[in-house]
């Protein structure tokens, strides 16, 4: 096997791994559990608990499953990355690393996916950004 076929399959795991974790995790608790979840949801910016529980809903369960198709994966990556990024510094501020390390680990994940790109085993191979 040679390095670049080695690296298509790396960035292949790494995106179908992340992003089915993120989903599972995450996105299909908020998504299953809709009512539930409306009550305990963190409003940061006061938009209201259904658009902010919609927008986590978009980066946390469409934006994954783009991701593990190839499919806009660059673009798909930014609202995951703003997600995280103000969970942890906007609505837990008070965490320590090791508090905020699964979200630290994803921001990880993500923001290497958005610098490489999907690699050659997706479906779309370039990417708007």
């Amino acid at each position: 096997m040679n390095e670049s076929t080695r690296q298509d399959l790396g960035l292949l795991f790494l995106r179908i791994s992340g992003a089915l974790f993120l989903l599972w995790v995450h996105g299909l608790p908020k998504l299953l559990n809709y009512s539930e979840q409306l009550k305990l949801i963190e409003d940061p910016f006061h938009l209201g608990a259904n658009i902010t529980l919609l927008l986590a809903i978009f980066a946390e369960v469409l934006c994954p499953l783009l991701i593990v198709a190839g499919v806009l994966v660059r673009l798909a990556c930014l609202p995951i990355l703003a997600v995280l990024l103000i969970a942890l510094l906007v609505v837990h501020p008070e965490w320590t690393l090791f508090e905020g390390q699964f979200g630290w680990l994803l921001l990880i994940i993500f923001t290497s996916l958005w610098i490489a790109g999907p690699g050659r085993l997706a479906l779309s191979k370039k990417s708007p950004l």
